[in-house]
């Protein structure tokens, strides 16, 4: 027994290791590296548009509505302005749109048109290098936007609150999430009628997870339906942030995202592997 532990330890280890080489060549940092290279030369423009969409929503909704509404009930029992009840829901909403789209749109050119991943996966890439490389690209956008809107909240002075700093790291976990989930699902869809699927799950994704009003003007039944969204655990985590309400809650929010990102990742790699290396 004595000697042969050890052998079928090694074997156990040889095997996870050689599993694991399948599928990860360990240069994720190649496809990360020209990413950004294309993104210097090519679509910088994109990535910044992309940023004034929630500060848009903000100044209108917030300054503009926000006059009529005066305060609300934020975590806690408290009463916040208006302005500030809807600031951290679209950052996380920022977080989110900047992921899915460089996790959908940008993934399903690469995908179906260049046939980029296919050529990818003929080098020492595998599939895992390839997930975490494009994710990787997803959440650098997440956090562009991220600090870029936290910086407008500040100029507003809707940042009353230390922990508030917390909510760029938060962001980024929202991206990481959603990036992971995005590009999973983006593999399935292959052509632009499909990809409109995206926009169609995405935007009542936005309008219904308490961004903009509560949830308690829903009934029961579609309120737990909410909850069960992605959307709805970030603006939670995010508002609890913003006003430095911190409860076991707000961890729940919190691995709700690490549970995703783990799925997503899994569920990516398992697909890039059925798709190109059969």
């Amino acid at each position: 027994m004595r000697t042969s532990s050890p052998a079928v330890s090694t074997g156990v280890s040889t095997g996870a290791r050689g599993r694991l080489s399948a599928v990860y060549g360990g240069n994720a940092r190649a496809v990360i590296e020209r990413g950004f290279r294309v993104i210097a030369r090519q679509n910088w423009m994109i990535l910044v548009s992309g940023f004034f969409e929630p500060v848009l929503y903000l100044l209108a909704m917030g300054l503009g509505l926000g006059a009529l509404v005066g305060e609300v009930e934020g975590p806690g029992g408290s009463s916040i302005p208006y302005t500030a009840y809807i600031a951290p829901a679209l950052l996380a909403t920022s977080a989110m749109n900047g992921a899915m789209y460089d996790s959908t749109w940008n993934v399903f050119f690469k995908l179906r048109f260049a046939r980029l991943y296919q050529a990818m996966l003929q080098t020492s890439l595998g599939p895992m290098d390839v997930a975490l490389g494009e994710i990787f690209l997803a959440l650098f956008r997440g956090f562009l936007y991220a600090c870029g809107f936290m910086v407008v909240m500040l100029v507003m002075g809707l940042v009353t609150s230390p922990w508030a700093l917390l909510m760029i790291p938060v962001a980024l976990l929202i991206a990481l999430g959603f990036a992971s989930f995005g590009m999973a699902v983006t593999s399935y869809l292959k052509s632009f009628q499909q990809m409109d699927v995206v926009n169609f799950v995405m935007l009542p994704m936005f309008l219904f997870s308490a961004t903009l009003y509560p949830i308690e003007v829903f009934p029961e039944a579609i309120q737990w339906f909410i909850k069960a969204m992605p959307l709805w655990h970030g603006v939670e985590l995010m508002r609890h942030l913003a006003v430095g309400y911190l409860s076991w809650a707000a961890v729940g929010h919190a691995l709700y995202f690490v549970v995703m990102t783990v799925v997503g990742v899994w569920f990516t790699t398992v697909r890039l592997r059925a798709l190109f290396l059969r």
